[in-house]
């Protein structure tokens, strides 16, 4: 037997409710993991590293809180693209080899890639804690590989673009299933913690 129409609409209302609902809850929680992610407090560490990717911010915030915390080592990853050109232009006028600079290219050219060249410049040079730099909406994911990756402690630091509101819904999207991915295709070791 067919619904009325009135029955209709209200299952129909109902159901957009609880869409809206769902959506609301979702944004408040992809603002939490991807926006609202400054530490409360940060130690020295062996090194900063800043991540490669399209945000300018990253290396200025990256040398400043080397200064600010007298980390001996910056790490770049080297990406020869065109959101990366600081770093690059950093990496590709240093003499090397450098005390106080590393820079690397990641295979994949991508978060996973990174993760597994940082694991090798913890163990290569005995790091037990690396402060690692990144724009805000990627601080979740690429922490949560680090530490698949790598037994150091990882201490996250995020720069803040200036996105426009359509471009943190994108960012949000992006890395929601970026995380979910992470964490049901775990990378490097199985046992890290």
């Amino acid at each position: 037997m067919p619904l009325s129409a009135p029955k209709t609409l209200s299952i129909l209302r109902r159901s957009a409710a609880a869409a809206t609902a769902v959506f609301v809850l979702w944004l408040v929680i992809a603002y939490q993991l991807f926006v609202n992610v400054d530490p409360l407090v940060l130690h020295r560490t062996d090194a900063v590293i800043m991540l490669g990717g399209a945000g300018a911010e990253r290396l200025p915030l990256a040398r400043q809180t080397q200064q600010d915390l007298g980390i001996p080592v910056l790490v770049l990853s080297h990406t020869d693209t065109p959101g990366n050109a600081a770093a690059d232009d950093v990496c590709n006028s240093t003499t090397f080899p450098s005390r106080s600079l590393i820079c690397f290219h990641p295979d994949g050219y991508d978060t996973r890639g990174e993760a597994q060249k940082i694991a090798d410049l913890v163990t290569q040079n005995g790091w037990t804690s690396i402060t690692v730099v990144t724009s805000s909406y990627h601080v979740a994911r690429a922490e949560r590989l680090l530490e698949q990756c790598t037994t150091a402690e990882v201490q996250m630091v995020a720069s803040h673009p200036g996105f426009l509101p359509s471009e943190w819904l994108q960012r949000f999207v992006l890395e929601s299933v970026g995380l979910v991915d992470v964490s049901l295709r775990p990378e490097c070791r199985q046992d890290a913690p």
